[in-house]
């Protein structure tokens, strides 16, 4: 008993600073508009030989020891953090929307990934002292692995900017989310094989011939089959075991069942854990509470203690490299805007839509951090590298959302209230599902002159892709009309509320279906994020769903609108 009191103590002390520092810098990132997990890798740093170490080495080793009991079980819970946080990650993954995306986010995903990854691997391989290739590796793997970096994206980095901007789901968000799964899928899929070739390089051909098929067999299996197995086991599960508690129960299973079958072909852990999560996120019985509740203990509990501990590896000040930082943030940059952006151009959008595209994809965050930390781990990139690509992967993400408003104009135009009238206004909804309230309303645009069932298709191929339940109790349907002169928006109220498959899980009572002309896209994002922006409140559809009439509706709404402003 006193064995293991004197190893529980320490163990329970790190764990208890770590996360207390963890989520103070975090929470000092958020209140400067910046990713928590800027902070949060901050601590640390500060925890670990860049500063603590540097004032008090003793004390470093003594709390956050580099070997024995207590480091081995700090590892291990990183390593189920990190897991957990790759679960995360696929949970985000829209995967039907792969599924039914149009050709331009195929496109826009595979530009994407291509143009940087051949960047990226003419250069490591020309130069790869230079870029801190460790000793002893091959070339031609080590190349692929910086190819690898310089390709992949952060989905979560992404998803959160386009929710921040209020355009998650609007048409370029859906465009930009479905080219960035895409992108993830495949980049994540490559990863995972060039670890397994560290690990078996030695063993010739055969064993990476291997490897490469049992990694693809397994995740086609996992996409497919095991997609459905787990969409009907989530039914039994949430029939007849307690609520949610068996369906989380059920969810971290998976997980690492998951993830031990993906160390068992001989890639990492977090490959399948990635992939559970895509799995089961798709399924329609996994609700969007329960996707929240998991991603809140994540996120407050085990990202931080992750992304902390990253912190603790490594003494930024003693490796690192300006020039290679420099070189590095510079073919990141160039390659995946370049890429995605001339694809998304040549796919028929605009200048600064494929731009914008191109920023966001660009957004590496914790995704390349990850990648650098493992490579680290298994001696495939030094210190000095790994500091680079640390300060890279930062760099992208603070410069998503800025740059994409600037981009975008995302600046307020003529109000979207203003576009507002009593013959576009329907008071009481009688339909049941999305497609239903879409062809109730769509009678509304007969006064527009065009071919309503035109109309009609157009919005319910758009729901398709992506579903436009926003949260707080609003859906915003929408799309751009050929022939339509002038922006339309029409109001419909349903008291019993309609499943737009909302991110909080809540039925919309107020729909509010947005028609521009063809090539007013810009207009559209405007209208949207400013729709979003002024529903973004607490039982914001409540105010409204008493309206009886367009002049009931639009004092009540007025009110909305100055408490934003507030």
């Amino acid at each position: 008993m006193e064995g293991s009191a004197e190893v529980a103590a320490p163990l329970f002390l790190s764990i208890g600073v770590l996360l207390l520092f963890a989520w103070s810098f975090g929470e000092i990132a958020r209140r400067l508009n910046q990713p928590a997990v800027l902070g949060e890798i901050i601590a640390g740093l500060v925890l670990g030989p860049t500063v603590f170490g540097y004032i008090s080495p003793d004390m470093l080793h003594w709390m956050f020891p580099a070997e024995g009991h207590t480091a081995s079980m700090i590892e291990g819970i990183t390593s189920v953090s990190i897991a957990l946080f790759l679960l995360v990650a696929g949970m985000e993954v829209e995967f039907a929307a792969i599924i039914k995306a149009r050709r331009i986010a195929a496109v826009t995903g595979i530009g994407g990934l291509i143009v940087p990854f051949i960047a990226g691997f003419g250069a490591a391989y020309m130069f790869p002292e230079q870029f801190g290739a460790a000793a002893g590796h091959y070339d031609t793997i080590f190349a692929l692995f910086i190819a690898t970096a310089m390709s992949i994206s952060a989905l979560p980095v992404i998803a959160r900017t386009l929710m921040d901007l209020n355009l998650y789901r609007s048409e370029l968000g859906m465009i930009t989310i479905a080219a960035a799964v895409l992108n993830d899928l495949i980049g994540w899929l490559v990863f995972a094989v060039i670890l397994a070739l560290f690990g078996i390089g030695h063993t010739g051909a055969s064993g990476i011939v291997a490897t490469l098929v049992m990694t693809i067999l397994f995740s086609v299996l996992m996409l497919t089959i095991g997609r459905k197995i787990m969409d009907k086991a989530l039914t039994w599960v949430q029939a007849y075991l307690s609520w949610p508690a068996g369906t989380l129960g059920f969810v971290l299973v998976v997980t690492f069942l998951s993830a031990a079958a993906a160390e068992a072909i001989g890639i990492h852990a977090i490959f399948g854990s990635f992939l559970a999560g895509v799995a089961l996120g798709d399924s329609k019985h996994l609700s969007e509470h329960t996707k929240k509740t998991i991603t809140q203990l994540v996120s407050f509990v085990f990202a931080p203690l992750f992304f902390a501990s990253i912190g603790l590896k490594v003494d930024i000040t003693a490796h690192f490299d300006f020039a290679l930082t420099m070189i590095i943030i510079a073919i990141a940059f160039a390659g995946k805007i370049f890429g995605s952006g001339i694809t998304a151009k040549l796919s028929g959008l605009s200048n600064r839509e494929s731009i914008a595209i191109g920023v966001a994809l660009n957004a590496r965050g914790a995704m390349e951090i990850i990648l650098a930390l493992l490579a680290l781990q298994m001696g495939v990139i030094d210190e000095r590298l790994f500091v680079s690509l640390l300060v890279m992967a930062l760099a992208t993400s603070l410069f998503c959302g800025p740059v994409i408003k600037r981009v975008l104009q995302l600046k307020p135009g003529r109000r979207f209230v203003s576009y507002l009238s009593d013959k576009y206004f329907i008071s009481n909804v009688s339909a049941r599902t999305p497609i239903e309230v879409i062809e109730e309303m769509s009678v509304l645009f007969r006064r527009t002159g065009l071919d309503v069932n035109v109309i009609k298709e157009t919005l319910i191929e758009r729901e398709k892709l992506m579903p436009t339940g926003l949260s707080n109790g609003v859906a915003v349907p929408h799309a751009r009309v050929k022939g339509l002169k002038h922006p339309v928006i029409a109001v419909g109220i349903s008291r019993g509320g309609i499943n737009f498959d909302s991110s909080d899980g809540t039925f919309a009572q107020v729909i509010i279906v947005i028609l521009v002309p063809e090539s007013e896209n810009a207009l559209l994002l405007n209208l949207f994020a400013e729709i979003a922006k002024t529903f973004n409140q607490p039982d914001a559809s409540s105010v409204l769903v008493d309206s009886k009439n367009f002049a009931q509706f639009l004092s009540s709404l007025r009110v909305l609108i100055e408490n934003v402003r507030r």
